[in-house]
């Protein structure tokens, strides 16, 4: 993997910056050893569900088996966008977890197969698509109730390479940037979980919509060359159904993907946005209502540092 030419990172990591990363939720800590320091460190995992961000947003969960008013209400608080944030702590399977999707396929299965909470459009959202295959593969449901999952997914690909949650809703011809990078992390968990239905094809639809990104160098239209929204270089987190630069290159990395110079404008981004205390803020957070705030808007990010840490590492900048 040949490096960038990047060399204004400080990416060693001071004493007193590694003890602050480690001075944090559980699921930071694991992160931070299983992608800084190198070590696997399973009981750090084990207690994701037993204290801090995981066991809170685990006892959130109503009787019914879900979290919020339902599968996709209100948004940030529903089952979907909490189960999401649980796959993203890295939590291990838990039977309140296990029941609560498998009550999602059984109750929000549209007829054309994918997972659709609405009331009023027949067609499935292929974003909300890929969110769901991504964290239903981590929590690894049976391979068998994913197939029409799967089916209506590839159903989606556009002639660009990537996919657009309004191709089959409103006609639209070009594939977003949102979407896709939830399909991508989606498949990308689906591969690495051994699920084999129809892999092939997936494989060719992650290569084709890395290249949809890549060809717009992560932020740019191929067009113009212009920016395409500013808020794509903003550090959220988390970053529900949003596309941005360091969601993407986080994607490249845990998908093992090779260093390709496309990436060097978002890299250099991402570098420039490290504060004299050698961490990153967290820049902005997307509106709605909240379980909890893991992270305050403007002050340094543990999230963002651990992220942009482990990906600029992984890309070879120095």
């Amino acid at each position: 993997m040949s490096k960038p030419k990047l060399n204004t990172l400080r990416l060693s990591i001071p004493e007193p910056s590694l003890e602050w990363l480690l001075d944090s939720d559980v699921s930071i800590q694991y992160q931070v050893h299983r992608d800084l320091l190198q070590t696997e460190r399973s009981d750090l995992k084990t207690r994701i569900l037993l204290e801090g961000w995981g066991a809170n947003l685990l006892a959130l969960r109503n009787e019914n088996g879900h979290w919020g008013q339902g599968f996709y209400q209100p948004k940030w608080i529903s089952s979907h966008y909490t189960l999401l944030d649980l796959r993203n702590l890295c939590c291990d399977v838990h039977p309140n977890i296990t029941s609560t999707l498998l009550k999602i396929l059984k109750e929000e299965k549209g007829n054309d197969g994918g997972i659709n909470p609405a009331r009023t459009l027949s067609q499935s959202d292929v974003c909300i698509n890929g969110m769901f295959l991504n964290y239903a593969s981590y929590f690894r449901i049976p391979e068998t109730d994913l197939h029409s999952v799967v089916d209506f997914i590839l159903s989606q690909l556009m002639p660009d390479g990537g996919f657009n949650c309004r191709s089959n809703r409103s006609g639209a011809r070009h594939s977003s940037m949102h979407t896709t990078i939830s399909v991508l992390e989606g498949i990308d968990e689906y591969r690495r979980n051994g699920y084999t239905y129809r892999l092939p094809e997936l494989i060719l639809a992650e290569e084709s919509s890395r290249e949809f990104l890549l060809a717009h160098k992560l932020f740019r239209s191929h067009r113009s060359g212009n920016i395409i929204d500013p808020r794509m270089l903003m550090l959220s987190y988390p970053c529900r159904w949003k596309y941005d630069i360091l969601r993407a290159l986080d994607y490249f990395r845990q998908a093992g993907c090779s260093y390709d110079s496309r990436m060097d404008d978002a890299l250099e981004i991402i570098i420039g946005k490290q504060r004299t205390d050698n961490c990153w803020p967290l820049q902005a957070k997307h509106p709605g209502q909240v379980h909890f705030d893991m992270e305050k808007a403007g002050k340094a990010s543990r999230w963002n540092t651990l992220r942009a840490l482990r990906v600029l590492r992984y890309f070879g900048a120095e």
